[in-house]
């Protein structure tokens, strides 16, 4: 829908992601916000940020295969582990370049996404649920029985990146790194919607049985899903690893898996910007809790401290409970509906 008195006169307009002015403005504004940010914010900040930006291409890849293609997937951190230790290995034991490291990261993620990923040409729901949950506890255990490999239970140092003899081993420097890549990753996902395979996993979604009457194949785009789904975690998994500096198989634990499918149930599925709400929502949500706890802690002495340490993850619990009874669509719809209002605005009826 665009706003009234805009109209489309052809069809390279009608398929153009960025149609109006206000879409060049907010694009252009954005673009220089990213650019100047990390100028001009502190580095506290600018961590947070860096993290955001990470996490964000991880529940990117989930939408894949759960928003798009209707499929259940709860191994998205040990995805991230599969890219984090591959991108490793690569760069720090045979000096790969980094953005060749950063390829074969995705690339091995997706690999391990096909291969736990097939149960899904057979199965589905609670069945398909299982089988990528155990995908969680197989792959880390790997990790933790390689130490040869992955260093096993200490974990493994991580070389900063570098270029043309430049170290990239500072917050800002990372910024630089970690934005444009999301960028380029939040573009290539909302291009995967508009195309013709995006629209196969949504009519797999729909009625898999119905997609294949119309002539698309359920088992060869589930596993397509699956793959670019971990191909992301790849990505993301590689970004963390060299910027945290180590990598331990604790970091990539199962409650991170079901944390990013809450970012997605509050942001919504099915959508780019789903991903995008859902993320900085909660984010911001666990920074704040973690920065009022304190202060609630020590005005309430007499309560034990632990219980508002834990407050984020109980907050963080509610407000997915919340969003799944009251709004099942998450953020990203009522993000729709101000839209239209907005662009219909004044002739709203």
């Amino acid at each position: 829908m665009l706003p009234c008195g805009v109209f489309n006169t052809t069809y390279e307009k009608d398929i153009a992601i960025v149609r109006t002015k206000t879409h060049w403005s907010m694009l252009i504004g954005f673009v220089i916000l990213v650019l100047l940010g990390p100028q001009f914010l502190g580095p506290k900040l600018l961590d947070i940020l860096n993290y955001l930006a990470i996490d964000l291409i991880a529940v990117l890849g989930l939408n894949i295969v759960i928003g798009y293609c209707g499929q259940i997937a709860l191994a998205q951190s040990a995805f991230m582990a599969v890219g984090g230790y591959t991108s490793a290995i690569l760069y720090g034991e045979l000096g790969l370049p980094f953005f060749a490291c950063l390829f074969a990261a995705g690339l091995s993620s997706g690999l391990a996404g096909l291969v736990f990923g097939s149960p899904a040409v057979r199965i589905k729901g609670f069945y398909l649920a299982m089988a990528t949950l155990a995908a969680q506890f197989i792959i880390i255990w790997i990790i933790d029985h390689t130490p040869t490999v992955s260093g096993g239970y200490l974990g493994m140092e991580v070389g900063k990146p570098g270029f043309f003899g430049v170290s990239i081993d500072s917050i800002k420097a990372h910024s630089y790194l970690i934005f444009p890549i999301t960028l380029i990753m939040i573009y290539l996902h909302k291009n995967l919607g508009r195309s013709r395979t995006g629209r196969a996993f949504m009519a797999i979604r729909d009625n898999d049985i119905a997609a294949e009457v119309m002539g698309v194949g359920p088992s060869g785009h589930k596993l397509l899903a699956f793959f670019l789904s971990a191909f992301y975690a790849g990505i993301a998994g590689c970004l963390w690893a060299h910027y945290v500096g180590r990598l331990h198989p604790e970091a990539f634990g199962l409650m991170d898996s079901i944390w990013y499918v809450g970012f997605l149930v509050v942001g919504g599925m099915g959508s780019t910007m789903g991903p995008i709400f859902g993320t900085l929502f909660l984010v911001s949500l666990t920074e704040f809790v973690r920065f009022i706890s304190p202060v609630l802690a020590g005005s309430f002495p007499g309560l034990s401290g632990s219980i508002f340490a834990a407050s984020a993850q109980l907050i963080f619990g509610l407000i997915v409970v919340l969003f799944v009874v009251f709004e099942p669509r998450g953020i990203n719809h009522r993000w729709e509906l101000f839209k239209n209002y907005y662009r219909l605005h004044p002739y709203s009826y």
